[in-house]
């Protein structure tokens, strides 16, 4: 039925009824950005220290290179994530999440996370290594934020050529939270789960393009199973979208079946275990919440990763 995937920057085809195929990567939007095109073309991630004027000091700037030592690996993720957790404590305690968008320290720390992620998820031996030298709290939620990637990285066809994306700045993090709860009481569906699907499908409603399926909206829904599971709402509205995915995956056997539920939303076994595996790290701490819904949206290129969002 369903699959547009762009979690980890990554987007598959779109509410279909057949298995979904490796299609070209996706984008996603920005924080700061109206909805407009957005260009790709595969040329690799930079990797030069750049730090914006009147960037907070201490602060990791958007471009700086990434360790590929095992040890300075760990050590920077292990920084970076406590930061961040800091961080989105101080946003949800002193900031509101519920208006704007995420405060500068959000966004850095958690595309300096991303990125970390992203490049484990591209160096499986260096990952291993990795692991073992991270704190025991850490191993285990790095090892899922890894596999999910990877699994989503699986189903990629890297665009080779220039390529367009719709993108607009998605809902506000504790506006979309009470949607994702309005859903889950009026069809049982976890809530956690539901967020995880935009995450993985959308980018949390960045996305904007119509999958190469033709799916639409920030869940990504095939005009004809729109039809029978849509309720009579819009589908590009995120609100009558969410409803719409809790009514499709409760229809499916969620919550009883979440394997079986998510398989029919995706037909791809790789897909249903990277939403468990980010749907899990959002139910250990809701904070991860907050820091993937503050996370870029990237391209995967036939020359590299390229970010179309963010600072």
């Amino acid at each position: 039925m369903v699959a547009s995937l762009v979690g980890l920057a990554v987007a598959l085809s779109g509410c279909a009824t057949s298995p979904s195929a490796a299609v070209p990567a996706a984008a996603g939007q920005t924080a700061t950005r109206p909805a407009a095109e957005q260009s790709a073309t595969p040329s690799a991630e930079q990797s030069a220290p750049q730090t914006p004027a009147g960037q907070v000091p201490g602060l990791p700037a958007p471009d700086v290179a990434i360790p590929t030592d095992p040890s300075r690996l760990a050590r920077s993720l292990t920084t970076t994530t406590a930061q961040l957790r800091r961080a989105v404590d101080d946003w949800v305690s002193d900031g509101d999440p519920g208006k704007g968008q995420p405060p500068e320290p959000v966004v850095l720390l958690a595309l300096h996370q991303q990125r970390i992620y992203r490049y484990l998820v591209r160096n499986p031996k260096v990952a291993a290594r990795t692991y073992a030298r991270l704190p025991k709290a850490l191993a285990g939620p790095a090892k899922d934020n890894v596999t999910a990637g990877r699994n989503l990285r699986s189903l990629v066809r890297p665009i080779s050529g220039a390529a367009k994306f719709r993108v607009q700045p998605p809902e506000p993090a504790d506006v979309l939270l009470s949607h994702f709860r309005r859903a889950e009481r009026k069809f049982g569906v976890e809530w956690e789960v539901l967020a995880a699907v935009m995450f993985v499908e959308t980018k949390f409603g960045r996305v904007r393009s119509p999958s190469h399926t033709g799916a639409k909206g920030p869940m990504q829904f095939m005009p004809g199973t729109w039809a029978a599971y849509g309720m009579g709402g819009d589908i590009q509205d995120t609100r009558d979208a969410l409803l719409a995915a809790a009514n499709y995956l409760h229809a499916s056997g969620a919550p009883r079946d979440y394997r079986r539920a998510l398989y029919a939303y995706n037909h791809s076994q790789a897909y249903v275990d990277a939403v468990l595996l980010h749907a899990r790290q959002i139910k250990q701490d809701i904070r991860n919440y907050y820091a993937y819904y503050s996370w870029q949206v990237f391209v995967v290129t036939t020359r590299g990763d390229r970010r179309l969002t963010g600072p």
